[in-house]
Protein backbone atom coordinates (compact mmCIF):
# COMPACT_ATOMS: atom_id res chain seq x y z
CA UNK A 1 0.00 0.00 0.00
CA UNK A 2 1.33 3.64 -0.90
CA UNK A 3 1.35 5.32 2.57
CA UNK A 4 1.58 9.22 2.96
CA UNK A 5 5.09 9.28 3.52
CA UNK A 6 5.80 7.34 0.04
CA UNK A 7 3.59 10.05 -1.83
CA UNK A 8 5.25 12.38 0.07
CA UNK A 9 9.01 11.38 -1.05
CA UNK A 10 8.35 9.61 -4.26
CA UNK A 11 9.78 12.28 -7.16
CA UNK A 12 6.91 14.33 -8.93
CA UNK A 13 7.44 12.53 -11.74
CA UNK A 14 5.90 9.22 -10.39
CA UNK A 15 3.29 11.04 -8.11
CA UNK A 16 1.77 12.76 -11.61
CA UNK A 17 1.08 9.24 -12.90
CA UNK A 18 -0.12 8.12 -9.41
CA UNK A 19 -2.71 10.78 -8.82
CA UNK A 20 -5.77 12.73 -11.13
CA UNK A 21 -5.54 16.03 -12.88
CA UNK A 22 -5.64 18.86 -9.39
CA UNK A 23 -7.87 20.06 -7.84
CA UNK A 24 -9.03 23.68 -9.14
CA UNK A 25 -12.14 24.60 -7.18
CA UNK A 26 -13.90 22.81 -4.06
CA UNK A 27 -16.09 23.91 -1.78
CA UNK A 28 -17.70 21.32 1.31
CA UNK A 29 -20.33 19.94 -0.65
CA UNK A 30 -19.04 19.50 -4.28
CA UNK A 31 -15.71 19.40 -5.66
CA UNK A 32 -14.22 20.24 -9.05
CA UNK A 33 -11.27 18.96 -11.09
CA UNK A 34 -10.33 19.08 -15.22
CA UNK A 35 -9.78 16.30 -17.69
CA UNK A 36 -8.97 17.30 -20.64
CA UNK A 37 -11.17 20.18 -21.47
CA UNK A 38 -14.40 18.20 -19.53
CA UNK A 39 -15.17 20.08 -16.29
CA UNK A 40 -15.91 17.71 -13.76
CA UNK A 41 -17.71 18.30 -10.34
CA UNK A 42 -17.96 15.52 -7.46
CA UNK A 43 -21.29 16.18 -6.01
CA UNK A 44 -22.07 14.49 -1.99
CA UNK A 45 -25.05 13.15 -1.48
CA UNK A 46 -24.24 12.13 2.45
CA UNK A 47 -23.21 9.07 3.97
CA UNK A 48 -24.83 5.51 4.11
CA UNK A 49 -24.09 3.16 7.50
CA UNK A 50 -24.92 -0.25 5.87
CA UNK A 51 -25.64 -2.45 8.90
CA UNK A 52 -22.95 -5.23 8.56
CA UNK A 53 -24.63 -8.85 9.45
CA UNK A 54 -23.27 -12.35 9.16
CA UNK A 55 -23.62 -12.65 4.97
CA UNK A 56 -21.71 -8.99 4.89
CA UNK A 57 -19.09 -10.51 3.08
CA UNK A 58 -20.25 -14.51 1.98
CA UNK A 59 -16.86 -15.61 1.18
CA UNK A 60 -14.26 -14.08 3.93
CA UNK A 61 -13.85 -15.08 7.57
CA UNK A 62 -15.25 -13.03 9.45
CA UNK A 63 -12.04 -11.99 11.10
CA UNK A 64 -10.29 -10.93 8.07
CA UNK A 65 -13.72 -8.91 7.37
CA UNK A 66 -13.13 -7.20 11.19
CA UNK A 67 -9.26 -6.73 10.84
CA UNK A 68 -10.16 -5.07 7.25
CA UNK A 69 -12.87 -2.46 9.24
CA UNK A 70 -11.06 -1.68 11.82
CA UNK A 71 -7.93 -0.66 9.96
CA UNK A 72 -10.23 1.81 7.94
CA UNK A 73 -12.88 2.45 10.55
CA UNK A 74 -10.95 2.37 14.09
CA UNK A 75 -14.14 3.23 16.45
CA UNK A 76 -16.86 1.11 13.58
CA UNK A 77 -18.41 -1.53 15.35
CA UNK A 78 -22.09 -2.79 13.40
CA UNK A 79 -22.08 -0.90 10.63
CA UNK A 80 -19.96 0.72 7.37
CA UNK A 81 -19.51 3.88 6.15
CA UNK A 82 -20.62 4.65 2.47
CA UNK A 83 -20.39 7.90 0.87
CA UNK A 84 -22.90 8.23 -2.22
CA UNK A 85 -21.21 10.39 -4.30
CA UNK A 86 -22.90 11.56 -7.76
CA UNK A 87 -20.74 12.82 -10.84
CA UNK A 88 -21.36 15.73 -13.13
CA UNK A 89 -19.35 16.24 -16.17
CA UNK A 90 -19.51 19.27 -18.10
CA UNK A 91 -18.32 18.33 -21.92
CA UNK A 92 -18.62 22.02 -22.87
CA UNK A 93 -21.45 20.70 -24.90
CA UNK A 94 -23.65 18.56 -22.49
CA UNK A 95 -23.78 18.80 -18.98
CA UNK A 96 -24.48 15.11 -18.28
CA UNK A 97 -25.00 13.44 -14.72
CA UNK A 98 -23.83 10.07 -13.50
CA UNK A 99 -26.47 8.78 -10.90
CA UNK A 100 -28.97 10.77 -8.50
CA UNK A 101 -28.57 9.97 -5.08
CA UNK A 102 -31.04 9.02 -2.95
CA UNK A 103 -33.22 12.13 -2.81
CA UNK A 104 -33.45 11.56 0.95
CA UNK A 105 -35.32 8.61 0.27
CA UNK A 106 -33.28 5.52 1.72
CA UNK A 107 -31.48 6.70 4.73
CA UNK A 108 -31.63 9.94 6.67
CA UNK A 109 -28.07 10.38 6.48
CA UNK A 110 -28.12 11.07 3.20
CA UNK A 111 -30.06 13.13 0.34
CA UNK A 112 -28.11 16.65 0.23
CA UNK A 113 -27.09 16.06 -3.43
CA UNK A 114 -29.58 18.56 -4.68
CA UNK A 115 -28.31 20.98 -2.25
CA UNK A 116 -24.45 20.49 -3.38
CA UNK A 117 -25.62 20.72 -7.15
CA UNK A 118 -27.38 23.94 -6.15
CA UNK A 119 -23.64 25.01 -4.65
CA UNK A 120 -21.92 24.09 -7.44
CA UNK A 121 -24.13 26.44 -9.45
CA UNK A 122 -26.29 24.36 -11.51
CA UNK A 123 -30.05 24.13 -11.47
CA UNK A 124 -31.67 20.48 -12.43
CA UNK A 125 -33.25 21.94 -15.25
CA UNK A 126 -29.62 22.28 -16.87
CA UNK A 127 -29.32 19.21 -16.78
CA UNK A 128 -29.58 17.35 -20.88
CA UNK A 129 -28.34 13.95 -19.89
CA UNK A 130 -28.71 11.43 -16.84
CA UNK A 131 -27.14 8.34 -16.70
CA UNK A 132 -28.08 5.15 -14.57
CA UNK A 133 -25.67 2.84 -13.74
CA UNK A 134 -28.10 0.58 -12.20
CA UNK A 135 -30.96 0.70 -10.21
CA UNK A 136 -30.86 0.55 -6.65
CA UNK A 137 -32.52 3.13 -4.75
CA UNK A 138 -29.57 5.10 -3.94
CA UNK A 139 -29.04 5.70 -7.02
CA UNK A 140 -32.03 6.40 -9.05
CA UNK A 141 -34.43 7.96 -6.78
CA UNK A 142 -32.89 11.30 -7.28
CA UNK A 143 -34.98 11.39 -10.19
CA UNK A 144 -37.68 12.25 -8.55
CA UNK A 145 -38.99 14.17 -5.46
CA UNK A 146 -40.66 11.97 -2.59
CA UNK A 147 -43.53 13.61 -4.33
CA UNK A 148 -43.10 11.94 -7.15
CA UNK A 149 -42.35 14.90 -9.27
CA UNK A 150 -39.57 14.53 -11.94
CA UNK A 151 -36.11 16.69 -11.21
CA UNK A 152 -34.20 16.69 -14.21
CA UNK A 153 -36.91 17.89 -16.59
CA UNK A 154 -34.92 18.90 -19.75
CA UNK A 155 -32.91 15.44 -19.36
CA UNK A 156 -32.64 12.13 -21.38
CA UNK A 157 -32.54 9.36 -19.18
CA UNK A 158 -30.30 6.76 -20.39
CA UNK A 159 -30.03 3.00 -18.70
CA UNK A 160 -28.61 -0.40 -19.00
CA UNK A 161 -30.62 -2.46 -21.16
CA UNK A 162 -30.34 -5.78 -19.58
CA UNK A 163 -31.13 -3.73 -16.09
CA UNK A 164 -34.43 -2.48 -17.42
CA UNK A 165 -35.06 -6.14 -18.84
CA UNK A 166 -34.56 -7.09 -15.53
CA UNK A 167 -36.26 -4.65 -12.71
CA UNK A 168 -39.14 -4.05 -14.82
CA UNK A 169 -39.87 -7.59 -15.40
CA UNK A 170 -43.72 -6.97 -14.40
CA UNK A 171 -43.63 -10.92 -12.79
CA UNK A 172 -40.90 -9.91 -10.77
CA UNK A 173 -42.04 -8.31 -7.43
CA UNK A 174 -44.14 -11.50 -7.03
CA UNK A 175 -41.18 -13.99 -7.21
CA UNK A 176 -38.08 -12.98 -6.16
CA UNK A 177 -36.68 -12.30 -2.91
CA UNK A 178 -37.81 -9.59 -0.44
CA UNK A 179 -35.27 -7.15 -1.03
CA UNK A 180 -35.69 -7.81 -4.78
CA UNK A 181 -38.59 -7.39 -4.78
CA UNK A 182 -38.42 -4.47 -2.71
CA UNK A 183 -36.07 -2.90 -5.07
CA UNK A 184 -38.27 -3.76 -8.53
CA UNK A 185 -41.06 -2.41 -6.87
CA UNK A 186 -38.99 0.71 -6.45
CA UNK A 187 -37.67 0.91 -10.04
CA UNK A 188 -41.17 0.78 -11.21
CA UNK A 189 -42.22 3.71 -9.20
CA UNK A 190 -39.05 5.47 -10.51
CA UNK A 191 -39.36 4.52 -14.65
CA UNK A 192 -43.19 3.74 -14.56
CA UNK A 193 -44.72 6.93 -15.56
CA UNK A 194 -41.40 8.09 -17.90
CA UNK A 195 -40.88 4.72 -19.39
CA UNK A 196 -41.31 6.32 -23.09
CA UNK A 197 -39.04 9.32 -22.38
CA UNK A 198 -36.40 6.87 -21.37
CA UNK A 199 -33.26 5.76 -23.29
CA UNK A 200 -31.62 2.03 -23.02
CA UNK A 201 -28.05 1.27 -24.02
CA UNK A 202 -25.59 -1.54 -24.40
CA UNK A 203 -22.00 -2.19 -22.99
CA UNK A 204 -19.38 -0.67 -25.02
CA UNK A 205 -22.42 2.54 -26.42
CA UNK A 206 -21.44 6.15 -26.78
CA UNK A 207 -24.19 7.29 -24.26
CA UNK A 208 -22.98 10.95 -23.78
CA UNK A 209 -20.12 12.78 -25.78
CA UNK A 210 -16.77 11.23 -24.53
CA UNK A 211 -18.41 8.56 -22.42
CA UNK A 212 -18.42 5.58 -23.22
CA UNK A 213 -20.45 2.50 -21.49
CA UNK A 214 -18.89 -0.69 -19.61
CA UNK A 215 -20.14 -3.74 -18.60
CA UNK A 216 -19.67 -4.29 -15.02
CA UNK A 217 -22.50 -6.71 -14.19
CA UNK A 218 -22.74 -9.15 -10.89
CA UNK A 219 -23.64 -6.21 -8.60
CA UNK A 220 -26.85 -6.24 -10.30
CA UNK A 221 -27.40 -8.04 -13.83
CA UNK A 222 -26.96 -5.18 -15.74
CA UNK A 223 -24.83 -2.71 -13.39
CA UNK A 224 -22.44 -0.60 -15.94
CA UNK A 225 -19.48 1.71 -15.33
CA UNK A 226 -17.98 4.70 -17.53
CA UNK A 227 -15.01 5.58 -19.38
CA UNK A 228 -15.03 9.29 -19.68
CA UNK A 229 -12.26 10.69 -22.29
CA UNK A 230 -10.84 14.34 -23.16
CA UNK A 231 -8.44 14.80 -25.46
CA UNK A 232 -5.32 12.86 -24.12
CA UNK A 233 -7.31 11.99 -20.68
CA UNK A 234 -9.62 9.26 -19.38
CA UNK A 235 -10.83 8.30 -16.59
CA UNK A 236 -13.14 5.23 -15.08
CA UNK A 237 -16.51 5.97 -13.53
CA UNK A 238 -16.97 2.68 -11.31
CA UNK A 239 -20.64 2.79 -9.79
CA UNK A 240 -20.87 0.14 -7.47
CA UNK A 241 -17.71 -2.36 -8.82
CA UNK A 242 -16.39 -2.05 -5.29
CA UNK A 243 -18.27 -0.08 -2.02
CA UNK A 244 -15.32 0.15 0.20
CA UNK A 245 -11.87 0.56 -1.07
CA UNK A 246 -10.35 -1.08 1.82
CA UNK A 247 -12.40 -3.89 1.22
CA UNK A 248 -13.39 -4.67 -2.14
CA UNK A 249 -10.74 -2.89 -3.94
CA UNK A 250 -7.80 -4.52 -1.21
CA UNK A 251 -9.69 -7.88 -1.87
CA UNK A 252 -11.26 -7.70 -4.56
CA UNK A 253 -12.48 -11.32 -4.81
CA UNK A 254 -14.75 -10.47 -1.74
CA UNK A 255 -18.39 -10.87 -2.32
CA UNK A 256 -20.73 -8.62 -0.23
CA UNK A 257 -23.84 -9.79 0.62
CA UNK A 258 -25.17 -6.87 -1.73
CA UNK A 259 -23.88 -8.44 -5.06
CA UNK A 260 -26.38 -10.24 -7.11
CA UNK A 261 -23.88 -12.77 -8.82
CA UNK A 262 -21.17 -12.74 -6.58
CA UNK A 263 -18.65 -14.46 -9.25
CA UNK A 264 -19.54 -12.25 -12.01
CA UNK A 265 -18.90 -9.17 -10.25
CA UNK A 266 -15.93 -10.29 -9.08
CA UNK A 267 -14.88 -10.86 -12.69
CA UNK A 268 -16.14 -7.75 -13.46
CA UNK A 269 -14.11 -5.92 -10.30
CA UNK A 270 -10.96 -7.74 -11.37
CA UNK A 271 -10.85 -7.02 -15.19
CA UNK A 272 -11.66 -2.89 -14.49
CA UNK A 273 -9.63 -2.37 -11.18
CA UNK A 274 -6.37 -3.88 -13.54
CA UNK A 275 -7.42 -1.92 -16.40
CA UNK A 276 -7.44 1.29 -13.88
CA UNK A 277 -3.82 0.50 -12.55
CA UNK A 278 -2.31 -1.21 -15.93
CA UNK A 279 -3.65 2.15 -17.93
CA UNK A 280 -2.50 4.23 -14.89
CA UNK A 281 -5.92 6.34 -15.27
CA UNK A 282 -8.15 8.42 -12.42
CA UNK A 283 -11.37 6.36 -11.00
CA UNK A 284 -14.14 7.37 -9.70
CA UNK A 285 -16.04 5.11 -7.21
CA UNK A 286 -20.47 6.16 -6.49
CA UNK A 287 -19.62 4.88 -2.66
CA UNK A 288 -15.81 5.56 -1.33
CA UNK A 289 -14.88 8.37 0.84
CA UNK A 290 -15.96 12.15 -0.75
CA UNK A 291 -14.71 13.30 -2.96
CA UNK A 292 -14.64 9.51 -3.99
CA UNK A 293 -11.75 10.01 -6.48
CA UNK A 294 -8.12 8.44 -6.92
CA UNK A 295 -5.76 5.76 -8.10
CA UNK A 296 -6.05 2.23 -8.19
CA UNK A 297 -2.11 0.62 -7.76
CA UNK A 298 -1.31 -2.87 -7.21
CA UNK A 299 -0.56 -4.68 -3.95
CA UNK A 300 0.02 -7.74 -2.86
CA UNK A 301 -2.79 -10.20 -3.41
CA UNK A 302 -4.99 -7.40 -4.86
CA UNK A 303 -5.05 -3.40 -5.37
CA UNK A 304 -5.20 -0.41 -3.21
CA UNK A 305 -6.99 2.93 -3.51
CA UNK A 306 -4.70 6.28 -3.27
CA UNK A 307 -7.26 9.14 -3.07
CA UNK A 308 -6.68 12.10 -5.20
CA UNK A 309 -5.39 15.31 -2.83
Amino acid sequence: MLSRRVLLTAPAALVATLLPAPLFAAAPGFQRFRLGTFELTALDDGVWHRPMGKDFVRNAQGAAVRRAIADAHPRRRDTLPLAITALLVNTGTKLVLIDTGSAGQVVDTAGTLMRNLAAAGVTPEKIDIVLISHFHPDHIDGLKTKDGARVFTNAEIKVPAREWAFWMDEALPGSAKPAIARYARNARRIFGDIARDVTQFMPNQEVAPGIVALDAAGHTPGHAAFAVASGNESMLVLGDLASHPALFVRHPEWQPGWDMDGATAVASRLRLLDRASADRVPVQAYHFPFPSGGQIVRASGGYDFVPAP
